[in-house]
């Protein structure tokens, strides 16, 4: 069974930073990509960044690039999104997908196999 679990969303200000998590299990993780999007309120599920498992190549929108990292760790199936220099439109229910045989270019909500169930972050201003 497949289970993706995120964590570390809270309340941060404006221009600090978050590092959320999200715990990968059941994946045949060489063949999969994760990818985080973002839900902001009243607006559709969006892209955020996305990383291959296998090579630990990276794509990330163009309002990640430059303030935001997604990562891996192999050893704790785990996947991170650093998020500096936020802002408050930056808030949104943070969600962790994955996709099988998927570039990592070419991660949207619609590939997506299987989700977490979200973490929020709220930036105030």
């Amino acid at each position: 069974q497949v289970q993706l679990v995120e964590s570390g969303g809270g309340l941060v200000q404006a221009g600090g930073s978050l590092r959320l998590s999200c715990a990968s299990s059941g994946l045949t993780f060489t063949t999969y990509t994760l990818g985080w999007f973002r839900q902001g309120p009243g607006k559709e599920r969006a892209f955020v960044a996305a990383i291959r498992w296998g090579d630990g190549s990276t794509y990330y929108s163009d309002s990640a690039k430059g303030r935001f990292t997604t990562s891996r760790d192999t050893a704790k199936n785990t996947v991170f999104l650093q998020m500096n220099r936020l802002k408050p439109e930056d808030t949104a229910v943070y969600y962790c997908a994955a996709a099988r045989w998927t570039p990592p270019q070419r991660m949207v909500v619609a590939n997506m196999r299987y989700w977490g169930k979200g973490t929020l972050v709220t930036v105030s201003s």
